[in-house]
């Protein structure tokens, strides 16, 4: 090719690159001087070549920024979201991911899975299915919900999505972009109503949901399950119920628009046609905005509350043993008589030593005896009268609408003539008394409470006399009143020390000699002075105290002669009398033996007395008690014999080593019959090897038929009155002085 081809080549080239920024002229100018033209074209070439190069990079580099600008509002609107956006090579493993809260790993792996390493064990067949299933395109998407482990340890709920975005010529996924969205609070919720669902549909009360306008949306199974049916019968139904008007149901709404709460408790018909009482609660259910969107309808079947309480108010009202209607009942309707203000009469009937039976017997045909005794009485009763079980032998009869002393002194005699109608049981004849007490109302009291209290004060007297009954009157009251301050005198000289000990010395009639002494009780108050302990003695006995009572006299007799016996005054025995309360203990020789032990007094030197009486309540168990009383050393005195009805048979029994004669046939000995009596007394206790003491001797006549009569100790005011223990020391220290003598001690 020639110079000058060269050239026009270039020339043309040159103007077909150039050509369509001239003007026509020009372009014909430069094709006739191509020389010219070459060099003009290049520069213009080269100009419109920087020229365009200039504006390309120009235009580069706004595209460059708005990139910049657009990957930027991406992060920004990614990390706005809180998500976590990835994009995986799936040929090569790696991954990259914007807004990583997680902090998961970024380095290609083994697993088809990436992270799988962080994902929770029991999740990663779940994702791995899913990926399966979307690179097989059978799934549109990848979607898995799954646990991730962060960097503090911890697994967060996720929910994961994708889509693969590129394949090779063989559709093999090459990339896949999607997001990673924590709903670890969405998860906490939705357990929160699973767990709410559950508990609702498997709560055995019935509940209803309606929406604002009161059409049915939901129910429970329990609601089928009461009311029958199905489901689909009740959905989108009006709010009714079952035997109540549409009156009434308006009535309903009206009440929940004021108080946004309604509960009553109704008669509704299960699906079998029975009728149950149940407790309907409706309540709102309001939006954010406070507009009611639903109402709750909760259906309680009561049948098995009203069950259990019906057998609640018969325990709490009902006494178990007999069937009658308890103390509590009592009160609860013998107040409605005194708010109605209507005439009645309260008799209290109290059994008389039904302890006897309990003891001998056993408790267990006690209580078939009280039952068999409830029925009896309970068909006395007038239709209009209740009769009730206070508590253990004690029942009352309420007669209602009366307080005329002829219908009410009829009914008290019936009662306890069938009381005393003997009991065939076990093979036995019971036959038991009562002691009835009776007051009217409102003459005798104003509240249940004063006319119990009254009615006991009754019955109390009546007692006195056995197998009777007694209306209360004021003078009753009196005694009452009495008697509960010597109670709490009583409570209050324990508490302050004011029982001291008295001693009345026993003297050998052939020598003279003091051979022992009995302690005796006194109760001196600092306002009401000395108390008799006839007085007292009963009431303690009534009250237990006396066992309190018994041990302080008890106690301070055995610190008195060990105190004397230690200094050389006394070597005899002293005697301390046992109530039939104390008697009847079941630690008893254990409470002896401590205050032996506390005062260190050798058992020889105590004597106890004890009642005849108290050992015949129940000899058997007295003979056991004598026998572990006695093999301690301690010696026993059988006190008041003649006047407790004992049998000889038993008396041989006994391990007694005294007897004692009571005073009453002391004081009789001046009649032969009354000395014969005695001088019987005196055979006996020497056929059975016992010792005898005569107590209340007070005249020297007395004293001489004794001693012809072979009685070989006394007590009374013949020698001394009871002593006080420092009058006592005296006449121990006189004793030692002077020689025995016979003369009466003022």
């Amino acid at each position: 090719m020639t110079k000058t081809t060269i050239i026009k080549t270039i020339t043309s080239i040159l103007l077909l690159l150039a050509w369509p920024t001239m003007s026509a002229p020009l372009a014909a100018g430069i094709m006739q001087n191509q020389h010219l033209t070459l060099i003009i074209l290049v520069g213009v070439v080269t100009t419109a070549t920087l020229l365009y190069l200039a504006v390309s990079n120009h235009k580069t580099k706004r595209a460059l920024r708005a990139l910049r600008h657009s990957e930027q509002r991406l992060k920004s609107t990614v990390e706005g979201s809180g998500d976590t956006l990835w994009d995986w090579n799936i040929r090569s493993g790696e991954i990259n991911r914007i807004n990583d809260k997680f902090m998961m790993d970024t380095t290609p792996g083994a697993h088809l899975i990436p992270n799988a390493s962080l994902i929770h064990p029991q999740d990663l067949p779940l994702v791995e299915k899913q990926l399966k299933l979307h690179f097989a395109e059978k799934t549109a998407f990848f979607e898995a919900t799954y646990r991730v482990r962060n960097s503090l340890d911890q697994y967060h709920w996720v929910l994961d999505k994708g889509k693969i975005i590129a394949k090779d010529e063989n559709l093999n996924p090459l990339r896949m972009t999607g997001t990673i969205r924590d709903i670890n609070h969405l998860k906490s919720t939705e357990e929160r109503l699973n767990l709410f669902a559950k508990c609702v549909e498997s709560l055995t009360d019935a509940i209803a949901i309606y929406d604002h306008a009161f059409r049915l949306v939901d129910l429970n199974p329990s609601y089928i399950r009461i009311f029958g049916g199905v489901r689909e019968q009740y959905i989108n139904t009006e709010f009714k119920l079952p035997g109540y008007d549409a009156q009434f149901i308006r009535q309903i709404k009206a009440a929940l628009k004021k108080s946004e709460h309604w509960q009553e408790e109704l008669k509704l018909y299960d699906q079998t046609g029975t009728m149950l009482p149940i407790e309907i609660s409706i309540d709102e259910i309001k939006n954010n905005h406070g507009h009611i969107t639903n109402y709750v309808v909760v259906f309680s079947d009561l049948t098995e509350r009203k069950k259990a309480e019906s057998q609640l108010h018969n325990l709490s009202n009902r006494d178990r043993t007999t069937g009658l209607p308890n103390r509590n009942l009592f009160f609860t309707n013998l107040k409605k008589l005194v708010d109605q203000k209507r005439d009645h009469a309260l008799l209290v009937f109290d059994l008389d030593n039904f302890k006897k039976i309990n003891d001998s017997l056993g408790h267990q045909l006690g209580d078939s005896l009280l039952a068999k005794l409830a029925m009896r009485l309970n068909k006395l009763c007038r239709q209009q009268d209740t009769f009730y079980r206070l508590g253990g032998d004690e029942f009352a009869l309420v007669m209602s609408g009366t307080n005329d002393i002829h219908t009410i002194t009829k009914a008290a005699k019936q009662f306890l003539a069938v009381i005393a109608t003997p009991f065939k049981m076990a093979n036995h004849e019971l036959v038991i008394t009562s002691s009835v007490g009776i007051v009217l109302f409102p003459e005798d009291g104003s509240t249940p409470e004063i006319l119990l209290k009254n009615a006991d004060t009754a019955m109390y007297h009546a007692k006195q006399k056995g197998n009777h009954y007694l209306f209360f009157n004021d003078s009753m009251n009196e005694q009452a009143v009495k008697r509960l301050q010597i109670e709490n005198l009583m409570r209050f000289g324990l508490k302050e020390d004011h029982f001291v000990v008295y001693y009345q010395p026993k003297m050998d009639i052939a020598t003279g000699a003091l051979v022992g002494m009995e302690a005796l009780v006194r109760f001196i108050t600092p306002k009401k002075g000395v108390i008799s302990p006839g007085l007292f003695i009963p009431i303690a006995e009534e009250t237990g105290q006396i066992v309190e009572i018994g041990e302080v006299v008890l106690d301070k007799a055995c610190k008195d002669v060990k105190r004397w016996i230690d200094q050389g005054l006394f070597n005899g025995r002293v005697a301390v009398n046992l109530s039939a309360r104390q008697f009847s203990l079941p630690d008893l020789t254990a409470r002896i033996d401590l205050i032996l032990q506390k005062n260190q007094l050798p058992s020889y030197f105590l004597e106890l007395e004890i009642t005849e009486g108290t050992v015949m309540d129940d000899p058997q168990e007295a003979i056991s008690i004598m026998r572990s009383l006695s093999s301690r050393g301690i010696h026993l005195a059988m006190d008041d014999f003649g006047t407790g009805y004992s049998s000889l048979a038993y008396l041989k029994q006994f391990p007694l080593n005294t007897l004692k004669v009571d005073k009453a046939f002391v004081d009789d000995m001046n009649t032969e019959r009354g000395c014969n009596m005695v001088d019987s007394i005196v055979t006996i206790a020497h056929n059975l090897g016992l010792h005898v003491v005569a107590e209340g001797v007070e005249h020297e006549e007395q004293l001489h038929q004794l001693q012809r009569l072979n009685c070989q100790t006394i007590q009374g005011y013949y020698y001394a009155k009871p002593l006080s223990a420092q009058e006592f020391e005296h006449f121990l220290r006189s004793q030692h002085s002077e020689k025995p003598s016979l003369q009466l001690v003022n």
